[in-house]
């Protein structure tokens, strides 16, 4: 599995392990083969994992996990070994109703609880997050986090969907931030509007996750009839939104028609093709892919294992060309009160 410089002396998988699918409204999780599962993503170069204290459950799982691995690995190599290439990458999400008060002691006891559901000393990444611009403590919440990074408690400090102009506010402050975590795929390009030419000027990389929307960019969804409301989770229920912006059902499944024939070509899925489209995007470090089980795990190595051709590149774009798109700075439409998108958001699980 290739691997990439965050940023100086940090480095990660380009392929991260997400962590929402193992929280609530996704299904049924069994907590011991989870984290069984998480040794299997390990052992495929998959050594970056991602979280948010939101999402219920899922630190433990990975705190679990980490303390397992060390117990079976009593060898001082392999615990070495563990401890230089596994990264966790978790995020800090205060809840909407709190966001008003919001101050030092509220942050340092959630990057407490998330140390402690970690089973570890530093945090790795911890990805701010900001539900209401309108609330305009984002800055100063930023700085408390600096605190606890001055203070040994998190090692890099990233932020996720923030636009330009608020991610500008915060570099502004002084805080160092080297990644924001955005929706990037094929079928939403908001980042391209303005998001990488300002990162490519300060030096952030993107982290990228909804690049196989939920499952829907994949064989099972092509030729597939439209699905109806209620959709079976959460995470469909999302990206089923944004084809709806791209332009529809029936775009999409063009879209998957080329997307097919591509994978065909390279001998791969439509999913790595979709994922190998975004990683080779500028500034793109990493996706993030989220699994309930390794069902998937053998073909996502081969993700690197082709390129995507002028000839490719033209096919796709053939169908892009077409597209409405999501419109706007990243998470615009997701921000928007009162909203399609908003209203399927929860905005106080961090407890």
């Amino acid at each position: 599995m290739p691997r990439v410089e965050l940023t100086d002396g940090y480095e990660i998988s380009r392929i991260l392990k997400g962590g929402w699918q193992l929280a609530g409204g996704h299904g049924s999780v069994d907590r011991a083969v989870a984290i069984r599962d998480m040794f299997a993503f390990l052992q495929a170069g998959i050594t970056t994992f991602d979280c948010a204290d939101i999402y219920t459950g899922v630190e433990e799982m990975i705190g679990e996990f980490r303390k397992t691995f060390l117990k079976e690995h009593g060898i001082i190599p392999a615990q070495i070994w563990f401890e230089q290439m596994f990264k966790i990458h978790t995020k800090f999400v205060p809840d909407l109703d709190v966001l008003p008060r919001v101050n030092r002691a509220y942050v340092e006891s959630v990057i407490d609880r998330s140390r402690s559901r970690l089973c570890v000393n530093c945090l790795d990444l911890v990805q701010f997050h900001w539900w209401d611009y309108e609330i305009p403590r984002y800055a100063q919440t930023v700085l408390l986090l600096a605190e606890m990074q001055r203070a040994g408690k998190i090692r890099h400090i990233g932020v996720t969907n923030f636009d330009v102009p608020h991610l500008s506010e915060i570099i502004n402050v002084g805080v160092h931030v080297i990644s924001n975590q955005v929706q990037y795929s094929l079928l939403d390009h908001r980042p391209e509007n303005a998001m990488v030419k300002f990162c490519l000027g300060h030096d952030v990389k993107l982290l990228c996750y909804g690049t196989l929307a939920g499952g829907f960019i994949s064989e099972k969804w092509r030729g597939a009839e439209e699905p109806q409301e209620p959709l079976e989770n959460r995470s469909l229920a999302k990206y089923k939104l944004i084809i709806d912006e791209f332009g529809g059902w029936e775009l999409f499944q063009e879209l998957l028609t080329v997307l097919s024939m591509i994978a065909r070509k390279h001998d791969v899925s439509i999913a790595n093709v979709a994922m190998r489209y975004v990683l080779d995007k500028p500034l793109v470090a990493g996706i993030i892919v989220g699994a309930r089980n390794t069902a998937h795990l053998n073909t996502l190595a081969k993700t690197f294992s082709f390129e995507l051709d002028r000839e490719d590149q033209g096919a796709i774009h053939g169908v892009l060309d077409r597209s409405i798109e999501p419109r706007g700075d990243v998470y615009d439409l997701e921000r928007a009160q009162g909203g399609k998108h908003a209203s399927i958001m929860k905005y106080t699980l961090n407890k």
